[in-house]
């Protein structure tokens, strides 16, 4: 695989590569900041397939992960819904990338670096599961996606949130949609470093050509032996949780 074989592969995704092989993976919609939609040419479901493109690709040595403009990913988009006729026909689709969503994220052989532009407050677990988070002083987290909305928290973040604030703060966090500031994320160990808006991307990329300076083989072991247990938790946890939420909403939907 090369970048030449998926650089224009997806609607939402733009993908820039260094000579030292740092990958930038921007998030879009239309051009513009990301929102979270349900299509066939959503977020949803081109992310999963780009973290296993992106995995097969050995020129890839750093993958750093941003948004655009003012926001990583705060809203959703209406334009992007499902097309299938019901949720009971949409689902085995959304299942399927719910499940390639995370655990291709943490199949990615290289490290990741989040560059979280702005408010992530829709499935801000992507950002949170890179092993370097840094933040804008204009970024905030929140799970607005799921209980704020009705669902079920159960395509992964009712196992990060809890694994990363704790039990009692995490469980608290999705159960009333709280928003947690970004020095208050690094506080709590979130987030690692809290930057000005156009110091973010020039500090990521810092660091990325630091790692990138060592040997393909450092960096996949590293990345490895550091999403070990990430993956294992996310192995036995996540398709649990995306049955429980499916039953919910189609439970709902049928009433």
């Amino acid at each position: 695989m090369r970048l030449e074989d998926y650089r224009d592969r997806y609607a939402t995704l733009h993908f820039a590569r260094s000579d030292d092989g740092v990958l930038t993976l921007t998030l879009h919609t239309r051009g513009g900041e990301a929102r979270w939609g349900t299509s066939t040419r959503s977020l949803h479901c081109e992310l999963g397939r780009a973290f296993a493109d992106i995995a097969r690709d050995e020129g890839n040595k750093v993958v750093i992960l941003t948004g655009t403009g003012a926001s990583f990913i705060a809203a959703s988009d209406p334009e992007e819904r499902y097309p299938e006729p019901s949720l009971a026909a949409m689902w085995p689709r959304i299942y399927q990338e719910g499940i390639d969503l995370l655990e291709n994220l943490l199949a990615v052989p290289v490290p990741m670096i989040a560059a979280v532009n702005g408010p992530a407050l829709i499935h801000a677990e992507i950002a949170v599961l890179c092993d370097i988070v840094l933040a804008s002083e204009t970024a905030e987290f929140a799970d607005l996606a799921h209980v704020p909305g009705g669902a079920v928290p159960g395509d992964g973040v009712h196992t990060v949130w809890p694994m990363l604030l704790g039990p009692n703060r995490g469980r608290y966090f999705l159960l009333t949609g709280e928003r947690i500031g970004a020095e208050e994320a690094k506080r709590l160990g979130v987030v690692a470093e809290v930057l000005a808006p156009d110091a973010l991307l020039p500090r990521a990329r810092e660091l990325a050509a630091n790692l990138a300076r060592l040997s393909l083989p450092t960096l996949r072991n590293t990345r490895a032996v550091l999403t070990r247990y990430l993956r294992k938790r996310m192995g036995d946890e996540l398709a649990y949780g995306l049955g429980a939420e499916a039953v919910a909403m189609l439970s709902h939907s049928s009433a």
